[in-house]
């Protein structure tokens, strides 16, 4: 039977379970490990892109608890925070070496607010190969407004990936401030124009939907704005980043089609039937 020995004599039991005191870093990613990550399934990556973020999750309330204690943070709060970021670092290279052996991946890293762990998370979310369309795509990251979750049926899209392009809408509005940033560019010109639209009341129809569709609270500043036809602020902001978010994968879908098939792929429907504004040129494509 193991027997716990005094603090003073010993930071661990027998048996070999750690006191709390003295607590090592966690091994960090060898160098077989990373070149192992370019042979990954995608079922793997999808895990570990979830497991990336859980942890940095967890960094980021110890970082908080950190800075929220009196006097100095307690010994395992600076081991967690430590560790968490050191399991950060070294999951954001895996990712890396994932999308850096696949032509995607690599194009997508090249662009101003894609980092390893989204870049990795699309190539593992989306199989080209039973995507033909864009708007294939478009649905199954749950980014087509057209598509609705009705009650008591499966849900129409990938939770998971939809968070994934939420992160990717949000990612482009950081660095919209940089001027290489071209999708952030981009987002800053639709909110602009949504912005316009909303004041002139173009988005009345929008508003209307929200309140017919969704229980507002008729005290708050969202309901005030819905009730006058107007978007409030943060929904015109979710319509440009979603925006922004659906052109950068439908470029996504023209280089990964292209290097999968090696020619272009179809045009969406709005654009080949419908008449609609072309589409913007893929930038940085051909590499």
């Amino acid at each position: 039977m193991a027997t716990r020995k005094t603090i003073t004599e010993y930071t661990e039991y027998d048996d070999g379970y750690d006191d709390g005191v003295g607590l090592e870093p966690l091994e960090l990613l060898s160098k077989d490990l990373k070149l192992a990550s370019i042979t990954m399934e995608p079922k793997l990556a999808r895990f570990l892109v979830d497991v990336y973020y859980q942890i940095q999750n967890s960094r980021v309330r110890a970082d908080s608890q950190i800075r929220n204690q009196p006097g100095e943070p307690h010994a395992l709060l600076t081991w967690i925070a430590k560790n968490t970021r050191a399991q950060e670092n070294s999951l954001r290279r895996a990712m890396q070496a994932f999308a850096e052996a696949r032509t995607v991946g690599q194009w997508a890293l090249s662009q101003v607010g894609v980092g390893p762990v989204l870049s990795a998370g699309l190539s593992a979310h989306i199989d080209i190969t039973r995507a033909p369309t864009v708007g294939h795509v478009w649905n199954f990251a749950g980014v087509n407004p057209g598509i609705v979750w009705k009650p008591k049926t499966k849900r129409p899209y990938n939770a998971k990936l939809k968070v994934l392009v939420y992160k990717l809408g949000e990612s482009f509005v950081k660095v919209s401030g940089r001027d290489d940033a071209y999708y952030g560019k981009l987002y800053v010109q639709r909110k602009e124009m949504e912005i316009a639209r909303n004041e002139a009341g173009e988005l009345a129809d929008q508003a209307a939907l929200k309140l017919e569709t969704t229980n507002i609270g008729k005290d708050t500043d969202a309901y005030k704005a819905y009730i006058q036809g107007k978007l409030p602020p943060a929904h015109v902001h979710r319509r440009a980043t979603r925006w922004v978010a659906k052109l950068f994968l439908s470029h996504w879908h023209q280089v990964a089609y292209e290097a999968y098939y090696g020619v272009s792929p179809p045009q969406p429907y709005a654009i080949a039937h419908l008449g609609h504004a072309h589409l913007l040129e893929v930038p940085g494509w051909p590499m």
